[in-house]
């Protein structure tokens, strides 16, 4: 029984790949076809998670309503009674001198 040589196989893997209509990959080289074929993910999460009220989203829209956000009034108040405690955030640096790891340093 004698051998097929290399190049006729490598033609019938080539016309393989035009009669059903696949990719011509003779180096066996990653493409990320199998990913690209996928289905987007975007469309389908944006439907799961619908579009959420808020009452900021609502005064910015329409100016003249002034609408109170009471979760937002109750944490402003919380942030404020955390300071005066000495338990908010600490400063923020407004130079590289300012911040708390070049004055560990020294």
């Amino acid at each position: 029984m004698a051998l097929v040589a290399p190049s006729r196989l490598a033609v019938l893997t080539r016309l393989r790949s035009v009669i059903f209509q696949t990719s011509y990959n003779p180096t066996s080289q990653r493409t990320g076809a199998k990913y690209l074929k996928r289905r987007l993910r975007g469309p389908s999460m944006n439907d799961y998670y619908p579009y959420q009220l808020s009452i900021s989203a609502i005064n910015k829209e329409f100016k003249g309503l002034d609408l109170v956000d009471e979760d937002e009034e109750q944490r402003l108040q919380d942030v404020a009674d955390k300071k005066k405690r000495g338990k908010g955030a600490p400063k923020k640096a407004k130079s590289a001198a300012d911040s708390r790891r070049t004055q560990r340093r020294r």
